[in-house]
């Protein structure tokens, strides 16, 4: 499966959304669609090697929505993006500028027809006529196209709507300017205050929706333009980043960024690297010691060498972790997105229905209602020919003009279709700066509804970082540490790890391996070079299994109270004990706090470990678990069967860093993954926690529940808003009270529904 990510233009709403799904989900050979209104993107999966993505390409753009492949270039997308957004920005001040200006006529237009100010020409209805006919052939063109294409290929969106509203008030307007016998009210001013109206709620929309994507700009500036490299004689010369190539060697002063991610060859400094762990506290780095792409350099400047470069530096790979954050929508959003799929129909509908209600209907219940002409939210005119819409209706057939009008003007799924990923993008990045990563919206749903969580216990509740304490044997003990570091060198344990490092100190050379096996959570087993017979090293009872010797003096040293904290490991030729030795690990600086803060929250908490009993019940103990909710001597499929069973009553989360982990990270409603741990297990998570600390994970999780919450108040509003205003718009409240909405309070309204759900998810903290 390859997955390709489209940028498309031309998407408004909820139903735009739907209809770009309905046509990628149509063409063959495409899985897992999932589109973006925010983002204006598309993703999806290719399961056959020839398609034609020229002609997936051809459609979107035949049906309103031209697109193209997103090209992940990082060293280019900052200009790019900086480009495209200035470009639009520009489209969209021109019209609206434009239309601000014949807003401006229009309303000086009235002042005349009342005699407020002596300009005449601007009270003479050929002048409103002609703003507004310029108001539909420039700012208003593009809608106006948009929407009856949309609606002939019927896939009717917002623009569908504003432009059946906007061309029925021109065209009802021009009926009464050229057939003035036909007793219709001339209403120019409508489309112009009505295009107005909608371009002013648009233009604030997308100021708004770039603020939510800000997070993702703010990581792009971290990038820097310039590199400073060595020539081949020493000479620092600065080159474009883009530029740059692995292996090259550079120089970063003091208060400068690094461009890519890099070793540090020579010199020593303090590094501010917040942009990747969430951490603000600085970190020491020296000789060996790999630095991202972006990181801040503080105190004194570093020669490091260049490892990886634009797209493939982590810096890139985290910005688009974050863009494509919403590939995975969550149900919530599934939901809305169809509702917001129907809903122009149901709009197109009702409106028709209102206008027939009013025109044949409302006279046989009401027939003296327009002669208690009380209207309200409207201004009367002097003027016979130059009023606002409806606010002189002397027929039936007048208002139902105006009210099915303004009920296509009121409907507003852009609302439905932004009240999700509006908030799903600014909960993603405010988490990317406290170095957690969601993957996806769903995951974000997920972890709020999380009752349980399980840690692992190395290297997730404790450093992960092994060290020996201790050895016994009756034999040397540079031997039994050269045996086991021989036999582990092979491996990425975080015990193998502490045997290797300690071996190095002790400058002991390791046998060649010759043959060597490995049970994922209980040992290793081998063969050496120079040494006869078969090593196992590992937990005693999988030694015991293993057939080795244990004897009743060894079995006091690993039961003595002095030993309880340390994990044991033996070390057997053949079947003869050679040795054991005592590692400890220490816990996590912010391991109590943050199980204390999670028990305050009300979730369960639980430790899952292969280690030793009393290993893990002593570091239990410490961070507050009684002996009920810890387990221990566990295998990868234990825990796997474990999570399966807690599963049932439960939703659960795994914690967790190392390749162990990764069946209980799969089998788990959410896998954690620990930034310090192993590639396989973030690779295999739903969440990181990037850096060392566990402090992410409370923010996570309480986090999810707000951006939940936010997006059920979101839904809330864009139904509850559509469920209210539509029959207000119809005349609902006509009859009794007056009170009837013009189509351009409608479009601001509309156009303040968007917004409002914008602003509410820019509120999340």
């Amino acid at each position: 499966m390859e997955t390709i990510q489209l940028s498309i233009t031309g998407m408004k709403c909820g139903g735009c959304v739907k209809t770009v799904e309905k046509i990628l989900n149509d063409s063959d050979g495409i899985n897992k669609v999932s589109v973006n209104l925010l983002t204006e993107s598309a993703y999806f999966e290719i399961s056959k090697k020839h398609i034609e993505i020229e002609s997936i390409l051809e459609n979107l753009k035949q049906n309103g929505f031209p697109s193209k492949i997103y090209i992940n270039d990082f060293s280019k997308k900052i200009n790019k993006a900086e480009l495209e957004k200035k470009k639009k920005w520009n489209n969209q001040w021109q019209n609206l500028a434009f239309a601000l200006l014949l807003l401006l006529f229009s309303g000086l237009g009235h002042l005349a027809e009342g005699r407020y100010i002596n300009f005449p020409i601007l009270g003479n209805i050929f002048f409103h006529a002609s703003l507004a006919t310029l108001a539909l052939i420039l700012p208003g063109r593009e809608i106006i196209i948009y929407g009856f294409k949309s609606l002939i290929k019927n896939s009717p969106n917002m623009d569908s709507l504003v432009a059946l509203g906007v061309t029925s008030a021109y065209l009802t307007s021009l009926l009464s300017l050229i057939f003035p016998d036909t007793g219709f009210p001339c209403f120019f001013n409508e489309p112009v205050m009505l295009l107005g109206f909608i371009l002013i709620g648009r233009f604030l929309e997308e100021r708004a929706k770039y603020q939510t994507g800000s997070s993702i700009g703010e990581l792009l500036e971290l990038q820097p333009e310039i590199a400073n490299i060595y020539t081949e004689d020493n000479q620092i010369k600065s080159i474009k980043v883009n530029l740059l190539k692995p292996y090259q060697e550079i120089q970063v002063l003091a208060g400068d960024r690094v461009p890519a991610d890099c070793t540090v060859i020579n010199g020593n400094s303090y590094v501010d690297v917040s942009h990747i762990t969430g951490e603000s506290k600085p970190i020491e780095v020296k000789e060996g010691n790999r630095l991202s792409c972006g990181s801040l350099n503080l105190n004194s400047t570093l020669r490091l060498k260049v490892q990886k470069v634009g797209g493939n530096s982590s810096l890139a790979k985290l910005v688009n972790l974050i863009e494509s954050v919403n590939a995975n929508k969550p149900p919530i959003q599934r939901i809305a997105d169809n509702v917001a799929g129907k809903f122009t129909y149901f709009v197109l509908i009702f409106a028709t229905l209102t206008f027939f209600f009013w025109w044949k209907g409302a006279k046989q219940i009401w027939p003296d209602l327009l002669s208690h002409n009380h209207h309200a939210l409207i201004s009367n005119s002097s003027h016979t020919l130059h009023s606002s819409l409806g606010s002189s209706a002397d027929d039936f057939l007048t208002l139902a003009i105006q009210l099915s009008i303004a009920v296509l003007v009121i409907a507003c799924p852009c609302a439905l279709g932004l009240a999700t990923p509006t908030v799903i993008t600014v909960a993603s990045g405010k988490a990317a700066k406290k170095g957690v990563l969601f993957k996806g919206g769903d995951k974000l749903e997920i972890a709020s509804k999380i009752n349980n969580i399980i840690f692992d216990k190395t290297g997730t509740l404790t450093k992960g970082e092994p060290f020996i304490v201790d050895y016994k044997s009756n034999s040397d003990h540079s031997f039994l540490l050269r045996i086991a570091a021989s036999l582990e060198k092979e491996s990425r344990h975080p015990i193998a790890n502490a045997l290797i490092q300690e071996a190095r100190k002790q400058n002991l050379s390791l046998f060649p391996i010759k043959k060597i096996f490995t049970e994922s959570g209980r040992g290793i087993s081998g063969e050496l070079d120079s040494i006869d017979g078969l090593i196992n090293i590992g937990n005693i009872e999988w030694l015991i299994s293993k057939g080795t010797n244990i004897d009743n003096k060894t079995k006091k040293i690993i039961e003595n109270e002095e030993t309880q904290t340390h994990t044991i490991i033996g070390v057997s030729i053949k079947e003869e004990l050679l040795g054991l030795i005592f590692l400890g690990d220490l816990l996590r600086e912010d391991s109590i706090k943050t199980i204390q803060y999670l028990r305050e929250n009300n979730l369960k908490i639980n430790i899952l470990s292969g280690d030793r009993k009393q290993t893990v019940l002593a570091i239990a103990k410490k961070i507050g678990c009684i002996e009920t909710e810890v387990k221990w001597g566990l295998l990868p499929q234990m825990k796997l069967e474990i999570i399966e069973n807690l599963k049932i009553n439960n939703k659960v989360a795994m914690i967790g860093d190392g390749i162990n982990d990764v069946p209980a990270l799969a089998s788990s409603d959410l896998g954690i993954a620990v930034g310090s741990g192993t590639q396989i297990a973030k690779a295999n998570a739903d969440v990181v926690l990037m850096g060392d600390q566990l402090n992410g994970l409370p923010y996570a999780l309480n986090l999810a529940k707000k951006t939940i919450r936010k997006i059920k108040q979101n839904l809330i509003w864009a139904f509850g808003y559509n469920l209210l205003a539509i029959p207000i718009a119809a005349g609902i409240l006509f009859p009794k009270y007056g009170i009837l909405l013009s189509p351009s309070i409608a479009a601001l309204l509309m156009a303040t529904s968007s917004i409002t759900v914008i602003v509410n998810a820019l509120s999340l903290d």
